[in-house]
């Protein structure tokens, strides 16, 4: 089956492909010439991830789903949350971000972090209504792992956070393992796992 994959964002879209089974073909936005970056305006991650995946299916009605991910730090009140992406500013800068979150966390002994993933899925099979009106089938998957902010930058695979982010029980952060390696463990993985399991036991 087709798949669309409600993203603009390249290194989310390889990660995933490596993850979903071979008989789903996955469908990137610019293959549906979607061009509009989806604002992230609501102040969860599962209503981020909602909103980009309704955008999709109202707009081109096609199977698809879409994530919201953030990183979520103890001693800051699990800031930066849904404002990872733009944690220092609307540039989205991933050296930015990485360079303030060190600033703020500055002689804290509390290191503790996790990453989380929340995936909402929309199929275009319709589910009558009593009132004879039809909507989309919405489902959520998510995936969490717990870990620590180390105090300097390690490794220069991945992104975003991750040469920052150390997943409890590992020596390394993430940007120090192959992405084969980071694909086992990651909250994304954890959430699309879910997904590939939805999948095999459901047709959509």
């Amino acid at each position: 089956m087709k798949l669309v994959f409600a993203t603009h964002n390249q290194h989310k879209l390889q990660e995933i492909k490596m993850l979903l089974p071979k008989n789903i073909k996955l469908i990137s936005l610019a293959d549906i010439n979607c061009t509009e970056e989806i604002e992230e305006t609501a102040q969860t991650l599962k209503e981020n991830s909602l909103l980009k995946a309704k955008y999709i299916y109202e707009n081109y009605q096609l199977n698809c789903f879409a994530d919201d991910s953030g990183l979520e730090v103890e001693a800051l009140n699990g800031a930066p949350g849904i404002y990872s992406a733009r944690y220092a500013g609307s540039q989205k800068n991933e050296a930015d971000n990485n360079q303030k979150l060190l600033a703020e966390l500055k002689n804290k002994t509390n290191r503790k972090a996790c990453f989380k993933t929340i995936i909402t899925l929309i199929t275009c099979r319709q589910t009558e209504l009593v009132e004879g009106k039809t909507e989309p089938n919405i489902y959520f998957f998510e995936g969490i792992i717990e870990g620590e902010i180390v105090h300097e930058k390690q490794g220069t695979q991945g992104f975003c956070y991750d040469p920052l982010f150390k997943p409890l029980g590992f020596d390394k952060t993430f940007a120090q393992m192959s992405p084969q390696e980071k694909n086992r463990i990651s909250h994304r993985a954890l959430a699309v796992n879910k997904l590939v399991d939805f999948f095999k036991q459901n047709t959509p």
